[in-house]
């Protein structure tokens, strides 16, 4: 697949409902409802790297789109996106569907919550699988596979934090 065209489905991982700003303001918001100062400090800490993340996704598709005409954006099926946003990053999944607000869920039950947001690690981490398998750069696979990487960290520190806070949760409480 050519690189430029890769750019296309890059974007899922910015603006899609497993992308890294979804993944960002999720964690950042629920970080208030959480019982205990570590769990706040685990989904501050992931929420802001996540945004690091969007950061580095958005590098990519840039240095994808770098240098690239109109004719080989339009091949790439790119045109859509160019002709309202040029070479810019918008918020959209790699169909070209804008960002919602509704991709970022809360239910404000810590328990709850952390295994949303172990299930969005793993989602996230089986897309940067995905998009391994769809290019064939060195240095694109470099990224993600790094970028792959950190979700499964972030997994298990959503882990450890949930049976944190279920012991908390547990725990007689006086009043």
């Amino acid at each position: 697949m050519k690189t430029l065209g890769f750019s296309r489905l890059q974007k899922q991982k910015s603006g899609g409902p497993e992308g890294e700003l979804s993944a960002s303001l999720r964690y950042l918001n629920m970080r208030y409802t959480m019982p205990t100062g570590k769990a706040k400090g685990v989904l501050t800490d992931i929420g802001t790297e996540e945004l690091a993340h969007m950061e580095i996704v958005a590098t990519l598709v840039y240095k994808l789109l770098e240098g690239a005409s109109v004719e080989a954006i339009k091949a790439a099926d790119l045109g859509a996106h160019y002709a309202d946003h040029g070479k810019s990053l918008y918020w959209e999944n790699a169909a070209g569907v804008p960002w919602v607000a509704a991709y970022v869920s809360a239910t404000g039950d810590p328990v709850a919550d952390l295994h949303e947001n172990l299930a969005a690690e793993q989602k996230a981490r089986a897309v940067y699988e995905n998009l391994l398998c769809l290019t064939d750069d060195p240095c694109v696979k470099d990224v993600l596979c790094w970028l792959r990487e950190r979700e499964i960290v972030h997994f298990q520190r959503f882990g450890e934090t949930l049976m944190e806070v279920q012991d908390f949760c547990k725990q007689k409480k006086f009043y």
